[in-house]
């Protein structure tokens, strides 16, 4: 059984999250590779000695720290961590999960990944087919591995959450429940110390949190990259719109930062109704506050659930003379027949193209369509485990303008 334990650190990916982990898992490879060189080099230089000799003395300084050597690694080059944790998930007939770690992860600093919007087939053991879980399965099953790692003597573990489960249930408007804050405390109270996610619903969240900390991560930069490509990020008739209110201070950064006019859509829903799907939602009016005739809009949102919000929105822009449309959502769930929404709505003309990121894992059936874009994330969340896990300043990834303002001077 392999020994994890020198290494430090371990990333468990649960069945949902298991595609988003490996993603991550090879630019941390990558920028663990490149810090090694970095650091080789200037070593290197300071004292004097070939590259080779410092790679063996770092070497010879490791293997003195084990606890056994099995004599196989190379002394003489770079040798790649192994840092994803073989584990054994088990869904029984009745719906119970079990996870069954395989490798030794006692004092290391834990990173369990799990995407609970993964609405596609997994494979998983005891089970003689493919199985689709819920967003409460994901739950679950993210629960038990990190008892399991708790478990298992891990020093630290912290949860990767690209969705965050039942953010949009952080307000209490009667007699209802605050779910977002539940599911943190239950976190915290498991014994998680830090919770890493992309743009959370309501940053209040972390408010019900007394130890618990909350990295929220932000695609602006990912999202405006894959934009370049389709649009003059410098065009003088770009014109940001928020789809709602709520979305209003997203769309006011992307607006700052752009340097570009923004418009807010105003809508009224009847919340006696409850959304079905994109043609049969509870908005009964929507209002425009800006001028988009003749303009290239970016509406950007959170959430792109059912997308009823968003094609009522692009149908009023439509008919307000705009000349073409771009939507952009961190998390794009597409639930119900939100697919086929799009597709009806694209073949209309209603908009030019959807980008949305891979925090939220998606078949072929949806990326392969025209009208989709997809923004890779991986590469942030695998900079925050690094920083993370090495005590480093997470701030200039917390905070993307900079780099964002390389990017239009590069445009």
């Amino acid at each position: 059984m392999p020994d994890l334990s020198q290494a430090q650190i371990g990333i468990i990916a649960c069945p949902g999250g298991r595609a988003f982990a490996q993603m991550v898992f090879g630019h941390l490879e990558a920028i663990t590779k490149d810090k090694f060189d970095d650091r080789i080099r200037t070593l290197s230089q300071a004292y004097g000695l070939p590259r080779a000799e410092i790679i063996r003395q770092v070497n010879l300084a490791s293997d003195l720290l084990r606890s056994a050597v099995d004599g196989v690694e190379p002394i003489d080059a770079y040798r790649s961590p192994n840092w994803m944790v073989p584990a054994k998930f088990t869904r029984f007939p009745n719906g119970e999960f079990k996870t069954e770690i395989l490798a030794s992860v006692r004092s290391s600093d834990v990173y369990v990944v799990q995407d609970v919007s993964n609405r596609w087939p997994l494979e998983i053991q005891k089970s003689d087919e493919s199985a689709v879980l819920s967003v409460n399965d994901h739950l679950f099953c993210l629960l038990v591995t990190i008892d399991a790692a708790l478990q298992a003597g891990a020093a630290r573990v912290t949860v990767v959450l690209p969705t965050y489960p039942y953010s949009r249930q952080h307000k209490k408007l009667g007699r209802e429940s605050l779910s977002a804050a539940r599911v943190g405390q239950i976190l915290e109270n498991l014994g998680v110390s830090r919770l890493v996610t992309l743009d959370i619903h309501s940053k209040e969240i972390e408010n019900s949190f007394n130890h618990m900390r909350l990295e929220n991560l932000h695609g602006s930069y990912q999202i405006l990259k894959v934009l370049a490509t389709v649009a003059d990020l410098k065009d003088e008739d770009l014109v940001i719109v928020s789809p709602d209110v709520g979305a209003v201070e997203r769309n006011k950064f992307y607006a700052s930062i752009l340097g570009r006019p923004l418009a807010m859509l105003y809508k009224e829903r009847d919340y006696s109704r409850v959304a079905q799907s994109a043609e049969r939602g509870n908005i009964t009016d929507m209002r425009l506050l800006g001028l988009v005739a003749g303009k290239t809009v970016l509406m950007c949102d959170d959430m792109l659930g059912t997308g009823g919000t968003l094609i009522k929105a692009m149908r009023v822009l439509k008919d307000l003379g705009t000349s073409r449309i771009i939507a952009a959502a961190s998390l794009p769930l597409f639930t119900a027949r939100a697919v086929e929404s799009f597709d009806a709505a694209y073949r209309e003309g209603l908009f030019h193209r959807i980008i949305g990121t891979n925090a939220v894992y998606l078949g072929e059936e949806v990326l392969a369509r025209e009208w989709y874009l997809s923004a890779d994330v991986s590469n942030l969340f695998a900079r925050i485990i690094w920083r993370l896990h090495h005590n480093r300043s997470l701030g200039s990834l917390l905070d993307d303008r900079s780099v964002i303002k390389d990017l239009l001077k590069r445009s």
